[in-house]
């Protein structure tokens, strides 16, 4: 991804947050509020997982969910970010186990031409065996990565038909009740990752 593709991104998801977020014109809230809280991200959805099975967001109903939009193909950003979350969640599960079987890792992908559920089974098994990659119809996919505030361009394929997709890089922690709590440190390490699951994650 270029440098001016991921400006664009970030510009696009700081609009989006900002208008996503109520105003208020009383004091900062609480450092024990989560920082997404009232923020409008997020929507259903009807996709498919890894194993061909139909996944609606009333699926994860009453669990903790962790949302990434990435693809596959990715060459290096989305393979280490997954590493990150599912090393956290696995550091989280050993200090808490009660409270980490309670959160799902779920990968979107926005490259859902390549990213059959064959594909996506043999990418997110290898980095959490609770981990959940969905696919499904493109106008769907980009409707929700929209909802999320993800911003998607794939980039024009090359002679041998290969292409990169620009797109934001998020992980978004989502409450029991579907609502976001917190944008979580994929960019990080594992261990900052299971702080901020162990500080939300009730």
């Amino acid at each position: 991804m270029t440098k001016h593709a991921m400006n664009q991104i970030i510009r696009a998801l700081s609009a989006f947050l900002l208008a996503a977020l109520p105003i208020a014109c009383s004091s900062p809230a609480p450092n024990d509020r989560p920082p997404l809280e009232g923020a409008r991200i997020g929507a259903p959805f009807r996709l498919t997982d890894q194993d061909g099975k139909t996944r609606t967001d009333r699926d994860f109903a009453g669990r903790y969910r962790i949302m990434y939009f990435g693809y596959t193909f990715c060459p290096d950003v989305c393979p280490t970010d997954m590493q990150t979350i599912g090393a956290g969640l696995r550091l989280f599960e050993a200090k808490d186990a009660t409270r980490a079987a309670n959160v799902v890792p779920v990968f979107v992908t926005v490259d859902p031409k390549r990213d059959t559920p064959a594909v996506l089974k043999a990418f997110v098994s290898a980095f959490h065996p609770r981990m959940v990659g969905l696919t499904g119809d493109p106008a769907a996919i980009l409707a929700l990565a929209k909802a999320y505030g993800v911003a998607v361009q794939a980039e024009k394929p090359n002679a041998q038909g290969g292409y990169l997709v620009a797109h934001g890089r998020f992980a978004f922690l989502m409450d029991p009740a579907g609502k976001p709590v917190a944008l979580l440190p994929q960019d990080e390490t594992p261990q900052a990752v299971a702080s901020e699951l162990e500080r939300w994650v009730k």
